[in-house]
C-alpha cells in the first residue's frame, strides 16, 4: 500500500488530499505541455497518447549504487521493472463459496486457460501463489486486451469482476498480500492497520480473524482500519463492505498522531458515558505498519511514475514513515507484533527507518528473523550500508552534509545514525560571508567519486529485514520488516535541538518556516504537485518539529483532564461554536469531541423498535442485543438504518465515548436491518426488514418468518425476482409462504438430503431475504448477488446430478406475467434492490 500514488506526489498533509488527481494513463507524452500548467486546459498542444518511456537515468544511478541487485543482474532488473505487472487475486477464506471457486480454477480455467496457452503460445496459464497458504491466492499473466481477446479468457474475466464485485475473491497484487501473512494473526487478536486504504490488506485481516469461526457467530478479535484520506477511506469502506463484518472500525485520523484512547479510571461520569467498557486503553496485539512510501516498486503497474521518479521523493518521507512507526508501537502491547512495510525499494525508506526505530526503542523492540517462515517465497536479506542522494550529490554519512542541507538530511537517513556537528568557528566563518556554503563542505558529483566517501555500515541486524524484486518471481517489489515489543518503550527525552533553540529565540522564524513549506506545498497544479516530491525535504523538517515529542507521554491526553476538558469541547463541536482565540500551532492534536461533518455513532435503545424486531423474527436469547446494535442518525424517531457490532467492537466504542470520541469514526458494524419506508412496508408488524449483508449473523437464531424451499423453487425465486403463491413447484411451500405475516421474512434453500422439515444451519447453508406480500414473493437480493448464486447452484446441481437438476416443466412466460402482475398489486419495488 506503501505508494499507492500518495508518496509519488508527496501527499503528506491533508490539504494534498483536496486536490484532484489526472488520470494518466490518457495523458500525452509532451514535454512541453507537461511544462505549462495551463496546458491541460488548452485544446491546442493536446496531442494523442503514446506509451511512457520506462527509463530513468537518475533510478538507474541510484539504485547502481546502492546494490539493491548485483550488477551482472541488473539488466534482469530493469527489464522486469519494465513489463506489465502479472494480475492476481486471493479467495476470500471465509466466503461459504471458497471451496467451490478453489475447485472451478483448478479443474476448469487451470486446464481450458493451459489448452488456451498451448493454442496461441502468448500467455501462460494461471497458477495458484506456492508461497500463499492453501493455495488461496493465485497468479495471471493475462491484460485486459488479452482477457478480451477470445471466448475462454472472456468467461475468465466476467468471472474475475463477478466474484470481485461479491466478495468472493479479492483482486491484488500479489506481493502485497505478504505483510499480512507475518503478523501472525489469530482470531482473538485486536488488529491495528494504520494506512489501510484501499482495503485489501485490511480486507485480508479480516480473512484470517474469521478462519476457525463457526456460522451464526463472530470472532473474539476485530480489526481496526484507518487512513487519513477521506475519499480513500471511502474507498476502504467499499472494499471492506464486502466482507460482511460485524469486527471492523475504519477511523480517519492522522497515523502518526493516532489516539490511544487512555481513560481516566476515576474521571469519567457515569451519565456522559453510553455503556461502560472493557477496556481502558486502546492497545493492539497487531499492528501492520503499511507507510506511505515513494512507491517504486510499483513501476510495472503505474509506468508513469518513470518520469516522475527522483531521489527527493524518499528523503521528504522519511520522517513521516519514522513517526508513524513509532506511534504504531506505542499503540502495541507488549509481546505482540508490528510489521513494517513500503513498496518502495529505498534504503532511506526501508532500513533506515527500521534502524532508526530500533534505535529510538533501545532493546524494547526487536526486529524479528523470520527467513524460516514462507520459505517458497523468493526474498532478500536487507542490507547494511546505502548512501543517500540529495540533488546531485552523494552523502556517505551525516558528516558529508553541509550546515543548510541539515534541515532535510537527518542523520537517521544514515546507517549509523549518528549526526556531525561542525566546529564551532566554520560556523563563524559563514556568518561573515554571504556565501554559507563554501567549496570544501560541497563537491560537485563529478569532482567526487563515491569510492572515495567514508562508507557507513550499520551495527544493527538489518539482514532480518526482507526485500522482494520484480524479477525473483515475477512479481512488484516490496520491503517488508518484521518487529516485537518485548517491553514498554522508554520515554523517549531527546536533547533540545539547535533547530528549536533557535526557534525559542526568533518565533519568527519558525512562522516564515512553516509558512514556506505550506507555499510549497499547496496550490500547487497537478503537473507542479509532481514537483514538489523533490521539495519535499521541506515537509519533512515540519515533521521533525514534532519528533521530539515523547512517543507515549506526550501523544496522550492528560487522563486527569480527559473528562472536564471532553464535555466543553463536545458542547462546542455539537453547538457549532469555534473560538480562533484558542487556536495554536498547526501540529496540535486532533481536538477530543464529536467530529464536524461525520455522521455520529450512537448506540441504539429503542425498546420498542427492538422488542418489534424480536417477536417478530423470534430471535432467540442466545442472540446478543444489549448494547451491540448502533445507528448513525442522532433524531432517533427517524433511524434509517440500524448495524450491529461484536463485542470487541462494543468494548472499542465504550472506550471511545468514555474519553470523548477521540476517534473519528467512518464506519463501523454490519449493517442488519434497514426500515422499510414503501406503503406496504409501513403497514406491516415490523417495519425493519433483515439486511442481506446481516442474514448469514442472525440467520441460526430466527425462528419466524422463515421457510425452506426445495433447490428448484429457490432457483426460479433467484431467476424471475417474484412469483406468485400458487405457482411454485411445491404446493406445501407456497401455501406455507402465504400463510407468513406481511412483511420481511427469510427463505432458506433446503439441502438436497433434507427433503422436508427445517435444515441445520451452517457455513454451506444458502439464504436470502424476501419479501411477503398479498398475494406473492419478492425477492430482496440485488442482481448480481443473485447472478452469483444462481451460477453456484448451476455448479453444485450439476455435481450432485440429483432429481433437482431435471427441469420440472415450469411455464416461464407464466412466471414473469406473474412478476409483472406481482409490481402492480403490491407496489413494492423498491424491495427488490437491497442497499
Amino acid at each position: 500500500m506503501g505508494g499507492r500514488g500518495r508518496g509519488s506526489r508527496s501527499r503528506t498533509q491533508r490539504k494534498h488530499f483536496r486536490d484532484g488527481r489526472e488520470n494518466v494513463w490518457k495523458r500525452p507524452k509532451s514535454d512541453s505541455a507537461s511544462s505549462d500548467p495551463n496546458s491541460n486546459n488548452n485544446s491546442e498542444n493536446k496531442t494523442h497518447w503514446q506509451p511512457f518511456a520506462t527509463q530513468n537515468p537518475a533510478f538507474d544511478e541510484y539504485y547502481k549504487e546502492q546494490g539493491i541487485v548485483t550488477a551482472e543482474e541488473w539488466d534482469t532488473f530493469v527489464e522486469a521493472l519494465r513489463t506489465p505487472l502479472p494480475a492476481a487475486f486471493r479467495i476470500n477464506s471465509s466466503s461459504q463459496f471458497c471451496e467451490d471457486i478453489k475447485s472451478q480454477l483448478e479443474n476448469d480455467f487451470m486446464n481450458s486457460l493451459k489448452a488456451e496457452t498451448t493454442d496461441g503460445g502468448e500467455v501462460e496459464a494461471i497458477r495458484p501463489l506456492p508461497w500463499y497458504p492453501d493455495n488461496l491466492a493465485w497468479h495471471s499473466n493475462f491484460s485486459r486486451m488479452q482477457l478480451r481477446k477470445n471466448q475462454t479468457l472472456e468467461r475468465f474475466h466476467e468471472f474475475l469482476k463477478l466474484e470481485n464485485e461479491i466478495g468472493n475473491i479479492t483482486r491484488q497484487e500479489a506481493v502485497s498480500m505478504v505483510p499480512p501473512l507475518f503478523l501472525d494473526v489469530r482470531p482473538d487478536h485486536f488488529v491495528f492497520d494504520m494506512c489501510a486504504a484501499p482495503g485489501s490488506k485490511t480486507f485480508q485481516l479480516l480473512e484470517i480473524i474469521y478462519q476457525s469461526t463457526k456460522s451464526g457467530s463472530l470472532p473474539d478479535g476485530m480489526v481496526m482500519a484507518n487512513d487519513l484520506d477521506v475519499q480513500r477511506c471511502n474507498l476502504l469502506i467499499h472494499q471492506t463492505k464486502r466482507m460482511c463484518t460485524a469486527n471492523l472500525i475504519v477511523t480517519n485520523n492522522e497515523a502518526q498522531h493516532f489516539p490511544g484512547c487512555r481513560a481516566d479510571k476515576n474521571g469519567s461520569k457515569a451519565s456522559e458515558m453510553e455503556i461502560e467498557p472493557q477496556i481502558s486503553q486502546l492497545l493492539f496485539d497487531r499492528v501492520l505498519c503499511d507507510v506511505p512510501c515513494s512507491g517504486d516498486g510499483t513501476l510495472r503497474k503505474a509506468p508513469d511514475m518513470w518520469r516522475k521518479w527522483n531521489p527527493g521523493m524518499g528523503n521528504g518521507l522519511h520522517s513521516l514513515q519514522i513517526q508513524i512507526a513509532m506511534r504504531g508501537l506505542s499503540l502495541l502491547k507488549v509481546g505482540g507484533r508490528m510489521v513494517y512495510s513500503t513498496c518502495s525499494m529505498n534504503p532511506v525508506e526501508d532500513e533506515a527507518v527500521v534502524a532508526e526505530i530500533l534505535r529510538k526503542c533501545g532493546g524494547s523492540v526487536e526486529l524479528v528473523d523470520v527467513s524460516s517462515e514462507l520459505p517458497q517465497l523468493v526474498r532478500r536479506p536487507g542490507v547494511r550500508k546505502w548512501k543517500v542522494r540529495d540533488k546531485d550529490l552523494w552523502l556517505a554519512s551525516h558528516k558529508d552534509v553541509s550546515k543548510f542541507q541539515r534541515y532535510h538530511i537527518l542523520p537517521s537517513m544514515f546507517p549509523s545514525g549518528k549526526s556531525y556537528v561542525a566546529p564551532a568557528n566554520k560556523d563563524l566563518e559563514h556568518e561573515n560571508g554571504e556565501n554559507a556554503i563554501s567549496e570544501d563542505e560541497i563537491q560537485p558529483t563529478e569532482d567526487a567519486s563515491t569510492e572515495d566517501l567514508m562508507e557507513e555500515v550499520s551495527d544493527l541486524p538489518l539482514e532480518r529485514c526482507m526485500r522482494i524484486v520484480p524479477h525473483d518471481q515475477n512479481s512488484g517489489a516490496f520491503f517488508i520488516a518484521v518487529l516485537q515489543k518485548l517491553s514498554p518503550l522508554p520515554a523517549i527525552q531527546e536533547k533540545p535541538s539547535k533547530k528549536r533553540n533557535l526557534f525559542k529565540k526568533n518565533p519568527e522564524l519558525q512562522g516564515k518556516l512553516l509558512d514556506q513549506v505550506t507555499e510549497d506545498n499547496s496550490g500547487l497544479e497537478p503537473d507542479s504537485r509532481d514537483v514538489a516530491v523533490e521539495k519535499n525535504y521541506e515537509a519533512a523538517t515540519e515533521a521533525d518539529l514534532i519528533v521530539d515529542e515523547p512517543d507515549e507521554a506526550d501523544m496522550e491526553p492528560d487522563p486527569s483532564n480527559i473528562s472536564n476538558q471532553d464535555s466543553e469541547e463536545t458542547k462546542a463541536l455539537v453547538n457549532g461554536e469555534t473560538d480562533s482565540g484558542k487556536a495554536v500551532g498547526k501540529r496540535k492534536l486532533q481536538l477530543q469531541g464529536k467530529w464536524k461533518g461525520v455522521d455520529p455513532v450512537l448506540f441504539f435503545k429503542d425498546e420498542s423498535i427492538i422488542n418489534s424486531i424480536k417477536m417478530f423474527y423470534g430471535i432467540d436469547e442466545s442472540f446478543p442485543f444489549d448494547g451491540h446494535l448502533i445507528s448513525r442518525n442522532s433524531d432517533k424517531n427517524h433511524v434509517k438504518r440500524i448495524y450491529y457490532v461484536s463485542k470487541s467492537v462494543k468494548d472499542v466504542l465504550g472506550l471511545n465515548f468514555r474519553v470523548g470520541q477521540q476517534l473519528k469514526i467512518a464506519s463501523i458494524g454490519l449493517k442488519m436491518f434497514e426500515r422499510q419506508t414503501s406503503r406496504e412496508g409501513t403497514s406491516t408488524p415490523c417495519s425493519f426488514r433483515i439486511s442481506s449483508e446481516g442474514l448469514p449473523v442472525i440467520l441460526p437464531h430466527i425462528t419466524n418468518q422463515i421457510l425452506y424451499a426445495s433447490s428448484v423453487d429457490f432457483k426460479h425465486l433467484l431467476q424471475y425476482k417474484a412469483i406468485k403463491f400458487a405457482d411454485f413447484v411445491d404446493a406445501e411451500f407456497g401455501e406455507k409462504a402465504s400463510k407468513l405475516m406481511m412483511g420481511c421474512c427469510v427463505i432458506v434453500m433446503r439441502d438436497s438430503k433434507t427433503m422436508s422439515g427445517p435444515t441445520k444451519v451452517d457455513a454451506s447453508t444458502i439464504a436470502i431475504g424476501c419479501w411477503k406480500g398479498r398475494s406473492n414473493l419478492n425477492v430482496m437480493v440485488t442482481a448480481i448477488d443473485c447472478q452469483e448464486l444462481l451460477e453456484r447452484l448451476s455448479v453444485r446441481m450439476e455435481a450432485e446430478k440429483g432429481p433437482s437438476v431435471q427441469e420440472n416443466k415450469f411455464n416461464v412466460d407464466e412466471l414473469q406475467l406473474n412478476g409483472a402482475s406481482k409490481v402492480e398489486e403490491s407496489e413494492n419495488t423498491q424491495l427488490v434492490a437491497d442497499a
